[in-house]
């Protein structure tokens, strides 16, 4: 069971491990940036803690790995399973498989943006070190890339053995920083109370709404968290993001907010601003690790949904290899990898900046967030009977949440936003 853990750890838990690199980041150097204002900065911390909490440890964690198809997840696994149930209606079976495909599409787009602003924004930590360096960014994260395409052939528990312990380091290492800083600013944990945020929505509307956008970045990595249940099961995903990643991810953002509340020029860059000078060096190459790593999830995310595809017809049939004898979720597909890596470099080389891909990030992510909520609302209706009276408040609360995403994100449709969405026209049509 421990090996397990460890092992989705490394695979799983990557891209919402290496969010805090950029996310809180964002919202004040982004499209719309916002002033480091003390007000600004607890509304917005609390905003990332509230997000973390509903949308990942409640929606996805406790609720969405609940609705597994014969033990795989994610969306087209959830779309399948919602079929079983009202079968009678052809209509409203053929919607809701439809509503599946548009979010196995998005999820096509997360999947080909991940591992390119992922991979960026570690080697422009860089920059930090020496300004000189900048000119490496383009060709190291394209290296990079290769090389993690080129051991997808491994399979996933040789990877999980191997990415595992890295990711523990890192969970660890951002979960002392943070730490360190909220010991020096111990205030900022009143950002935990959820009337920051509303303050925040409430008092300042527009400068919120536009925050969402950048907000949203906190949890990218949580629909592929639940693609990924198939190759290492529900159980030991939950002990690992209760255990380890949710506590370091808590820390660190609190962490980020305390060190910009004692100097507002560190939102800049506020991740590699916590680290002490003499561990920056050591940092960037522990960050370089993690983020590659931390396309791992949506990459296997990417080979579960396929074959489901396949085994649905939504697809051709192509070739899926087996690399565990033991473990029958674990799978490579090569035709995708290939196609992923082509699809990852051209974004690197085009949009040559991890915050130009983050503006168009949000939108697959929210989208699919999205669909996913509809889709787990007729599950809890027609295959877990859930009363009304507990499933309408729900409802409401979680499509509000999305919905506000989306239409945040929407915003940046003219910043890159349109990149998932032609990825997501061409895979669905």
């Amino acid at each position: 069971s421990v090996p397990l853990t460890l092992g989705a750890l490394g695979v799983v838990f990557g891209d919402i491990g290496t969010s805090p690199l950029y996310a809180f980041q964002q919202v004040f150097v982004g499209d719309s940036p916002m002033a480091p204002a003390s007000a600004s900065v607890y509304g917005v911390l609390s905003l990332i803690f509230w997000t973390l909490t509903l949308v990942v440890s409640v929606k996805y964690v406790l609720i969405a790995m609940r609705a597994d198809n014969d033990g795989e997840g994610g969306i087209m696994a959830l779309a399948a399973l919602t079929q079983r149930h009202v079968y009678r209606h052809k209509g409203v079976a053929a919607g809701l498989m439809l509503l599946g495909v548009v979010g196995a599409s998005l999820f096509y787009g997360d999947s080909m943006i991940t591992p390119a602003v992922s991979v960026m924004s570690a080697v422009e930590g860089l920059e930090v070190v020496d300004p000189d360096l900048a000119v490496l960014v383009i060709p190291l994260s394209v290296v990079i890339l290769l090389a993690l395409f080129g051991v997808q052939r491994w399979g996933t528990a040789r990877l999980g053995a191997a990415f595992g312990p890295v990711m523990l380091l890192w969970f660890g290492c951002i979960g002392v920083l943070g730490l360190l800083s909220v010991l020096q600013t111990p205030e900022v944990l009143r950002s935990i109370s959820p009337t920051y945020a509303v303050a925040f929505l409430t008092g300042s509307p527009m400068t919120a709404f536009f925050a969402l956008g950048s907000v949203i970045l906190c949890v990218t990595g949580a629909e592929a968290l639940y693609a990924d249940m198939g190759h290492f099961g529900r159980s030991r995903i939950r002990r690992a993001w209760f255990v380890i990643t949710a506590p370091a991810l808590y820390l660190n953002y609190l962490g980020q907010g305390a060190l910009v509340l004692r100097d507002a020029d560190a939102a800049d860059n506020p991740f590699y601003k916590l680290v002490p000078g003499a561990l920056m060096l050591p940092m960037v190459v522990l960050a370089t690790l993690a983020t590659v790593i931390a396309s791992q999830a949506v990459i296997t995310g990417a080979f579960s949904m396929t074959q489901q595809a396949i085994r649905l017809h939504y697809l051709p049939r192509l070739t899926v290899l087996h690399t565990s004898a033991r473990a029958r979720g674990q799978i490579y597909v090569p035709a995708v990898n290939w196609m992923l890596m082509i699809a990852v470099i051209g974004l690197v080389i085009g949009f040559r900046d991890s915050s130009n891909l983050a503006s168009a990030y949000g939108l697959a992510v929210s989208g699919t967030f999205f669909i996913t909520t509809c889709l787990i609302i007729v599950v809890a209706r027609t295959r877990w009977r859930t009363p009304a009276r507990i499933l309408i408040p729900g409802a409401v609360l979680f499509l509000a949440i999305d919905g506000a995403f989306v239409a945040a994100n929407l915003t940046k449709i003219d910043h890159g936003g349109w990149f998932p969405l032609a990825v997501a026209a061409v895979i669905f049509t």
